[in-house]
Protein backbone atom coordinates (compact mmCIF):
# COMPACT_ATOMS: atom_id res chain seq x y z
CA UNK A 1 0.00 0.00 0.00
CA UNK A 2 1.53 3.19 -1.26
CA UNK A 3 2.02 6.26 1.08
CA UNK A 4 0.16 9.18 0.22
CA UNK A 5 2.03 12.28 -0.58
CA UNK A 6 2.83 14.61 1.96
CA UNK A 7 0.95 18.04 1.82
CA UNK A 8 2.85 21.38 1.11
CA UNK A 9 4.47 23.05 4.17
CA UNK A 10 3.17 26.38 4.92
CA UNK A 11 6.61 27.45 4.40
CA UNK A 12 6.46 26.26 1.06
CA UNK A 13 3.52 27.87 0.37
CA UNK A 14 4.88 31.11 1.64
CA UNK A 15 7.75 30.79 -0.24
CA UNK A 16 5.95 30.11 -3.47
CA UNK A 17 3.47 33.21 -2.58
CA UNK A 18 6.73 35.32 -1.78
CA UNK A 19 8.22 34.26 -5.68
CA UNK A 20 4.85 35.34 -7.22
CA UNK A 21 4.82 38.44 -5.46
CA UNK A 22 8.66 38.82 -6.64
CA UNK A 23 7.23 38.24 -10.20
CA UNK A 24 4.71 40.54 -9.90
CA UNK A 25 6.93 43.49 -9.12
CA UNK A 26 9.05 42.83 -11.62
CA UNK A 27 6.59 42.44 -13.97
CA UNK A 28 5.56 46.31 -12.60
CA UNK A 29 9.32 47.38 -12.85
CA UNK A 30 9.64 45.93 -16.04
CA UNK A 31 5.89 47.82 -17.08
CA UNK A 32 7.23 51.44 -16.20
CA UNK A 33 10.33 51.26 -17.34
CA UNK A 34 9.18 50.00 -20.84
CA UNK A 35 6.42 53.00 -20.80
CA UNK A 36 9.31 55.55 -20.05
CA UNK A 37 12.01 53.85 -22.73
CA UNK A 38 9.91 52.74 -25.29
CA UNK A 39 6.55 54.39 -24.85
CA UNK A 40 4.44 51.37 -25.77
CA UNK A 41 5.23 48.23 -24.11
CA UNK A 42 5.10 44.67 -25.52
CA UNK A 43 3.99 41.49 -24.03
CA UNK A 44 7.46 39.66 -24.87
CA UNK A 45 9.51 42.55 -23.93
CA UNK A 46 7.57 43.14 -20.68
CA UNK A 47 8.23 39.17 -20.14
CA UNK A 48 12.06 39.37 -20.61
CA UNK A 49 12.55 42.72 -18.75
CA UNK A 50 10.79 40.69 -15.66
CA UNK A 51 12.46 37.63 -16.43
CA UNK A 52 8.68 35.58 -16.08
CA UNK A 53 7.64 33.70 -19.32
CA UNK A 54 5.03 35.20 -21.62
CA UNK A 55 2.35 31.84 -20.27
CA UNK A 56 2.82 33.18 -17.05
CA UNK A 57 1.55 36.31 -17.60
CA UNK A 58 -1.35 35.04 -19.82
CA UNK A 59 -2.09 31.91 -17.07
CA UNK A 60 -1.81 34.04 -14.25
CA UNK A 61 -4.94 36.21 -13.61
CA UNK A 62 -3.37 38.70 -11.58
CA UNK A 63 -0.40 39.20 -13.29
CA UNK A 64 -2.52 39.28 -16.82
CA UNK A 65 -4.16 42.11 -14.77
CA UNK A 66 -0.85 43.76 -14.82
CA UNK A 67 0.22 43.62 -18.09
CA UNK A 68 -3.31 44.77 -19.21
CA UNK A 69 -3.45 47.96 -17.20
CA UNK A 70 -0.12 49.01 -17.97
CA UNK A 71 -0.93 48.55 -21.70
CA UNK A 72 -3.84 50.68 -21.05
CA UNK A 73 -2.24 53.15 -19.51
CA UNK A 74 0.46 53.17 -22.56
CA UNK A 75 -1.65 53.53 -24.51
CA UNK A 76 -3.76 56.47 -22.84
CA UNK A 77 -0.29 58.17 -22.55
CA UNK A 78 0.67 58.10 -25.97
CA UNK A 79 -2.78 59.06 -27.22
CA UNK A 80 -2.81 62.25 -24.74
CA UNK A 81 1.05 62.82 -26.13
CA UNK A 82 -0.09 62.99 -29.74
CA UNK A 83 -3.04 65.08 -29.03
CA UNK A 84 -0.77 67.48 -27.38
CA UNK A 85 2.22 67.48 -30.19
CA UNK A 86 -1.18 68.13 -31.99
CA UNK A 87 -2.74 71.13 -30.64
CA UNK A 88 0.63 72.55 -30.09
CA UNK A 89 1.74 72.43 -33.80
CA UNK A 90 -2.46 73.45 -34.60
CA UNK A 91 -1.43 76.60 -32.40
CA UNK A 92 1.40 77.64 -34.15
CA UNK A 93 0.55 77.17 -37.78
CA UNK A 94 -2.72 79.23 -36.70
CA UNK A 95 -0.53 81.67 -35.52
CA UNK A 96 1.28 81.84 -38.75
CA UNK A 97 -1.64 82.25 -40.50
CA UNK A 98 -3.19 85.01 -38.26
CA UNK A 99 0.72 86.80 -38.84
CA UNK A 100 0.11 86.20 -42.73
CA UNK A 101 -3.29 87.13 -42.45
CA UNK A 102 -1.98 90.54 -40.97
CA UNK A 103 0.88 90.96 -43.31
CA UNK A 104 -1.06 90.44 -45.88
CA UNK A 105 -3.65 93.15 -44.66
CA UNK A 106 -0.83 95.70 -44.11
CA UNK A 107 0.62 94.97 -47.68
CA UNK A 108 -3.11 95.35 -49.40
CA UNK A 109 -2.76 98.73 -47.57
CA UNK A 110 0.54 99.60 -48.78
CA UNK A 111 -0.22 99.07 -52.27
CA UNK A 112 -2.69 100.98 -52.08
CA UNK A 113 -1.40 103.94 -50.53
CA UNK A 114 1.40 103.37 -53.21
CA UNK A 115 -1.24 103.57 -56.22
CA UNK A 116 -2.44 106.68 -55.07
CA UNK A 117 1.05 108.54 -55.08
CA UNK A 118 1.63 107.28 -57.96
CA UNK A 119 -1.62 108.33 -59.91
CA UNK A 120 -0.93 112.15 -57.72
CA UNK A 121 2.20 112.26 -59.36
CA UNK A 122 1.31 111.39 -62.73
CA UNK A 123 -1.23 113.86 -62.53
CA UNK A 124 1.26 116.31 -61.46
CA UNK A 125 3.17 115.40 -64.53
CA UNK A 126 0.27 116.37 -66.93
CA UNK A 127 -0.08 119.38 -65.07
CA UNK A 128 3.49 119.96 -65.85
CA UNK A 129 3.13 119.01 -69.20
CA UNK A 130 0.48 121.29 -69.69
CA UNK A 131 2.35 124.35 -68.47
CA UNK A 132 5.40 124.27 -69.79
CA UNK A 133 5.93 125.38 -73.61
CA UNK A 134 7.21 122.79 -76.08
CA UNK A 135 9.97 125.05 -76.60
CA UNK A 136 10.99 125.28 -73.20
CA UNK A 137 10.47 121.40 -73.20
CA UNK A 138 12.97 120.85 -76.33
CA UNK A 139 15.10 123.18 -74.64
CA UNK A 140 15.39 121.53 -71.44
CA UNK A 141 15.79 118.14 -73.56
CA UNK A 142 19.02 119.71 -75.70
CA UNK A 143 20.11 121.06 -72.00
CA UNK A 144 19.98 117.51 -70.79
CA UNK A 145 21.95 115.80 -74.10
CA UNK A 146 24.55 118.72 -73.78
CA UNK A 147 25.42 117.82 -70.03
CA UNK A 148 25.30 114.01 -70.82
CA UNK A 149 28.33 114.55 -73.60
CA UNK A 150 30.16 116.62 -71.20
CA UNK A 151 29.95 114.18 -68.67
CA UNK A 152 31.14 111.50 -71.12
CA UNK A 153 33.78 113.40 -72.07
CA UNK A 154 35.34 114.37 -68.58
CA UNK A 155 35.13 110.49 -67.88
CA UNK A 156 37.04 110.13 -71.09
CA UNK A 157 39.91 112.86 -69.49
CA UNK A 158 39.61 111.67 -66.22
CA UNK A 159 40.27 107.76 -67.58
CA UNK A 160 43.45 109.68 -69.94
CA UNK A 161 44.58 111.04 -66.96
CA UNK A 162 44.92 108.11 -64.74
CA UNK A 163 46.64 106.37 -67.48
CA UNK A 164 49.31 109.25 -67.61
CA UNK A 165 49.81 109.51 -63.57
CA UNK A 166 49.70 105.86 -63.90
CA UNK A 167 53.05 105.79 -66.43
CA UNK A 168 54.35 108.37 -64.65
CA UNK A 169 54.53 106.59 -61.30
CA UNK A 170 55.80 103.41 -62.99
CA UNK A 171 58.38 105.81 -64.51
CA UNK A 172 59.58 107.51 -61.42
CA UNK A 173 59.58 104.02 -59.99
CA UNK A 174 62.20 102.97 -62.83
CA UNK A 175 64.39 106.08 -62.26
CA UNK A 176 64.61 105.83 -58.23
CA UNK A 177 66.27 102.25 -59.00
CA UNK A 178 68.19 103.69 -61.48
CA UNK A 179 69.69 106.35 -59.52
CA UNK A 180 70.19 103.73 -56.38
CA UNK A 181 71.94 101.20 -58.91
CA UNK A 182 73.94 104.19 -59.91
CA UNK A 183 74.40 105.42 -56.39
CA UNK A 184 76.14 102.18 -55.51
CA UNK A 185 78.38 101.71 -58.26
CA UNK A 186 79.93 105.15 -57.65
CA UNK A 187 80.39 103.95 -54.06
CA UNK A 188 82.36 100.64 -55.20
CA UNK A 189 84.15 102.76 -57.14
CA UNK A 190 85.58 105.60 -54.74
CA UNK A 191 86.46 102.19 -52.38
CA UNK A 192 88.46 100.68 -55.03
CA UNK A 193 90.64 103.74 -55.65
CA UNK A 194 94.09 103.86 -53.74
CA UNK A 195 94.15 105.83 -50.67
CA UNK A 196 95.87 108.88 -50.58
CA UNK A 197 99.24 109.27 -49.83
CA UNK A 198 102.98 111.15 -50.13
CA UNK A 199 103.52 111.98 -54.05
CA UNK A 200 106.91 110.94 -55.18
Amino acid sequence: MSTPAPAPTAAAIAARRQQTQDKFARITKAINQLRHEYGQPTIRAIAARANVSTSFLYANQEARGLVQAGLAAAEHHRKRTAQSAHARTEATWRERALNAEAELGRSQKEIFAQRQRIGELMGQLRDVDRMVPGDSVQHLTTENATLKRRVDQVTREHRILRERLEGARSNLRFAEKRIADLEIQLLELRRSEPSGGAHT
